[in-house]
C-alpha cells in the first residue's frame, strides 16, 4: 500500500491479512450454493424433499420477514400468519380469477400483505411494546374470521379448503419434488441477498436507530413514520410470498387453520432462537423448528427407548420453551451469535493469539 510521508511516497505491507478471513466466507458461501443447487437435488430422496428442505426454506424466508420487523426495527409482531395467509389467499385469487402465472402470483401475494401489514402497522406510530403486540394479534384474530367467514376469499369453496392446480414457472412445469425445492432455493436466496443489502445500507440503519432509541433517531433527523412503516412493508411482502409458498409448493390444499396463530408463535420462536437481528439467524431457527420434532420421532426408535407421539409433542413444546428462556438470558442474539463465536475460535484453532 502506497503512503506519503515528508514528502515522498513510501510502500508498505499489511500483515494484518484481514482480507482472508472475507475470502474464506465467500468462499464458503459459494461452496453450500453449489452443494445446494447442484448435489442435493441429486442425492436427495422426495421425502427428504417434502418433509425438511421444503418446509425448511419457505419458513425461513417467513422468518427472515420477520426479523426485519423485529429484530432489526424492534417492532413486536404476533400476527406473522395472518400475513402469510393474506399472502396465499390473494396469490390463489390471482391465480384462479385472472390466470396469472405463478411468478406473478407471488409477487401480487407479496404485494396484499404488504398493504395489510401497513394498515395494521400504523399503530406502530403511536404505540409499543406489548400494546403494539396486542395490535398485530388482532390482525390475528381478524385474518382468521375474515377467511372463514367470507366466502369470495375461497372462491365460494363450500368447505372452505382451496387447492392449487399445476404449477409452472417460465413455462417449466413444476411437479417432482426437486424441482419444487430448487424453486423455493431459487426465491430465498433472492430475498435473502435482498435483505442483506437492505439491512445493511441506510435503510437499515435507520431501522436499527428506530430499534434501540426511537426518540434519538428522531431527533437525529430519522423520521419514524417512514421507518416503522417501511420495516411493516418489507417485512409483510416477505412473509406473504413465504405464505404463499407454503400454501402452492409445500402443502397444495389448504384452509384457514394453516395460518392459524400458532404459525404466528411458531415464527416468532423461530426468530428468537435462531437469532434477532441476524439474516443467517432466520435459517438457524427454521433448521431448528423443522428438524427437532423429526429428531424427537426417530432418535429414540433408533436408540431402542419407548416414546410415543403424544410424548414427542409435549417434549417438543417443553425444549421450545426451555431453549427460549436460555436464549433471552444467556445469548439473545441466538443461534447465530453462537456459530460466529464458535466460526472464529475456529479459525484461530490451534494456535490463539
Amino acid at each position: 500500500m502506497l503512503y506519503r510521508e515528508n514528502g515522498q511516497f513510501k510502500q508498505t505491507y499489511s500483515t494484518d491479512l484481514q482480507i482472508f478471513p472475507v475470502l474464506q466466507d465467500r468462499i464458503a458461501i459459494y461452496a453450500l450454493l453449489a452443494v445446494a443447487f447442484v448435489a442435493v437435488p441429486m442425492l436427495a430422496s422426495d421425502y427428504f424433499f417434502r418433509a425438511v428442505l421444503i418446509p425448511f426454506l419457505i419458513l425461513a424466508l417467513a422468518a427472515l420477514g420477520l426479523n426485519i420487523l423485529v429484530g432489526y426495527c424492534g417492532q413486536i409482531s404476533l400476527g406473522t400468519g395472518a400475513f402469510m395467509a393474506i399472502g396465499a389467499y390473494a396469490a390463489y385469487n390471482l391465480q384462479v380469477r385472472f390466470d396469472l402465472p405463478l411468478l406473478l402470483s407471488l409477487i401480487g401475494g407479496g404485494l396484499a400483505a404488504t398493504v395489510f401489514g401497513v394498515l395494521f402497522g400504523i399503530p406502530s406510530l403511536r404505540i409499543r411494546g406489548l400494546y403494539l403486540a396486542v395490535a398485530t394479534l388482532a390482525a390475528q384474530f381478524f385474518t382468521d374470521w375474515f377467511t372463514n367467514r367470507v366466502k369470495w376469499v375461497t372462491n365460494d369453496s363450500p368447505s372452505g379448503s382451496v387447492s392449487v392446480g399445476a404449477l409452472s414457472f417460465f413455462g417449466v412445469s413444476i411437479e417432482t419434488p426437486a424441482q419444487k425445492y430448487l424453486l423455493c432455493l431459487a426465491i430465498v436466496c433472492v430475498f435473502a441477498l435482498l435483505a442483506k443489502n437492505l439491512v445493511r445500507g441506510a435503510i437499515g440503519r435507520q431501522w436499527m436507530a428506530i430499534r434501540d432509541m426511537d426518540v434519538a433517531a428522531a431527533v437525529i433527523g430519522i423520521r419514524p413514520v417512514y421507518a416503522k412503516l417501511s420495516a411493516f412493508a418489507v417485512s409483510s411482502f416477505i412473509v406473504g410470498v413465504a405464505g404463499a409458498l407454503w400454501a402452492f409448493v409445500h402443502l397444495g390444499s389448504w384452509e384457514p387453520a394453516a395460518f392459524s396463530i400458532d404459525r404466528s408463535f411458531q415464527l416468532l420462536f423461530m426468530v428468537i432462537i435462531g437469532g434477532l437481528g441476524s439474516v443467517s439467524g432466520a435459517f438457524f431457527g427454521a433448521a431448528f423448528m423443522v428438524l427437532l420434532p423429526l429428531l424427537l420421532n426417530y432418535v429414540p426408535h433408533w436408540l431402542g427407548l419407548p416414546l410415543s407421539t403424544a410424548t414427542a409433542s409435549h417434549l417438543e413444546h417443553m425444549i421450545f420453551g426451555a431453549l427460549i428462556v436460555f436464549f433471552l438470558i444467556v445469548e439473545p442474539h441466538g443461534l447465530a451469535r453462537l456459530w460466529l463465536t464458535a466460526r472464529e475460535k475456529l479459525r484461530l484453532w490451534p494456535f490463539p493469539h
